[in-house]
């Protein structure tokens, strides 16, 4: 792999600006939508994303979504772009008023965008206008990881997740920020975990929605599960079961790309995730997905998204344990994470948090209840 000088350390005001044409193809292309033949007596998700579900979306898309008003709550915060070993990496960047507000980077999810977090934002740069204290504050940095919105085009091979928690070390430290936090789902929950391996200076610690901790073999692992932990097993092995894509994205994220980069639905229902693969509890908005999906088409990023799963699964990493502190927050309808395995990995859990209701996109869901734990864990962080 190349390694590319900094060329630049320019910091540059970007908002978000869709063309008219653009978003003209966009609504023709779904008007013009082909549908593929329905399941026989189809009224579920059990073949995967039903017409059904589709034929609403896509009208909803058609009709009814405004992808200016969106525009117009992204743009409310502070947008920019800088160059990090010559790749373009897009950021919010959003200063608390309150004084020694704790700087905290957020990292996205899978599929997912910087967006997955606009919700998130108000409550963390102001938890006294949401029923917070002052010192909980925190000034928030929220990026594109390269290949996603705006963070492109993606000039090199090699983006694994530990090179992107190398790259947004450089860019708090860049925006001036001697320590900082993180907070990641997904994608952006392994971004975070490999900040705590790294221990970059400065860094303070993570809070993620997930440690990703599998049994590993040994039957002595399995003597301290209780019975919500053999639950949480079975919700893997479903997970398992309906995740496809991430075994066709560590195989062939190319081929894939062709279809989901020429046809916005097949994007939308490659993105089943949103919906929880249909099992009927997500909290997540039609709206929202539209957003979300809108974004993916506009940037044309469907293929740099799934690079991710190629990336990491040809990386040869060797399994580290995480020693950096960390905290976790585990919400009812999501990738459940098994204590006993997670502290196999990961020694300095400080915080683990327990939800009802909500899922893989917690930011989406329950915003506040997410910023609150969020707090929660830094404010134990600092009294240590």
């Amino acid at each position: 792999m190349t390694t590319q000088t900094n060329t630049s350390e320019t910091i540059t005001p970007f908002r978000v600006a869709v063309s008219d044409a653009d978003i003209a193809d966009l609504r023709d292309r779904v008007a013009r939508t082909r549908l593929p033949r329905a399941v026989p007596n189809e009224d579920d998700w059990q073949y995967g994303v039903p017409n059904s579900y589709l034929g609403e979306v896509v009208e909803a898309w058609q009709n009814d979504f405004d992808w200016r008003a969106q525009e117009d709550k992204i743009n409310a915060f502070p947008g920019y772009l800088t160059e990090i070993e010559g790749q373009t990496i897009h950021f919010l960047h959003v200063p608390s008023a309150e004084e020694n507000a704790t700087p905290l980077l957020l990292v996205h999810s899978y599929p997912g965008s910087f967006v997955d977090f606009l919700d998130l934002i108000g409550p963390l740069v102001d938890p006294v206008a949401h029923g917070g204290r002052a010192q909980d504050a925190f000034s928030v940095v929220v990026p594109s990881l390269p290949g996603f919105g705006f963070s492109t085009p993606v000039v090199e091979r090699g983006w694994t997740m530990a090179r992107v928690a190398r790259t947004f070390d450089i860019l708090m430290h860049r925006l001036g920020y001697d320590e900082y936090g993180t907070h990641g789902s997904d994608g952006g929950a392994m971004v975070a975990r490999e900040f705590g391996l790294a221990a970059p200076e400065g860094y303070l610690g993570s809070h993620v929605l997930q440690l990703f901790s599998f049994p590993s073999g040994d039957p002595a692992e399995f003597e301290k599960l209780e019975p919500k932990d053999y639950a949480a097993l079975e919700h893997m092995q479903w997970f398992q079961s309906v995740g496809g894509y991430n075994a066709f994205n560590a195989s062939r994220p190319q081929t894939v790309a062709v279809a989901l980069s020429d046809s916005p639905v097949g994007q939308l229902a490659w993105n089943e995730l949103f919906q929880s693969f249909g099992n009927g509890t997500s909290l997540v908005t039609t709206e929202q997905i539209l957003t979300e999906a809108s974004l993916e088409w506009f940037t044309n990023t469907s293929a740099t998204m799934g690079r991710y799963h190629y990336e990491e699964a040809h990386a040869g990493a060797e399994p580290a344990v995480n020693h950096s502190p960390i905290g976790v927050a585990v919400f009812s309808d999501d990738f459940k994470s098994v204590r006993t395995f997670a502290e196999r990995d990961n020694d300095n859990i400080i915080h683990w948090s327990e939800f009802d209701g909500g899922g893989h996109y917690a930011a989406l869901e329950r915003p506040e209840v997410l910023a609150e734990d969020i707090r929660l864990f830094f404010a134990t962080l600092r009294s240590r």
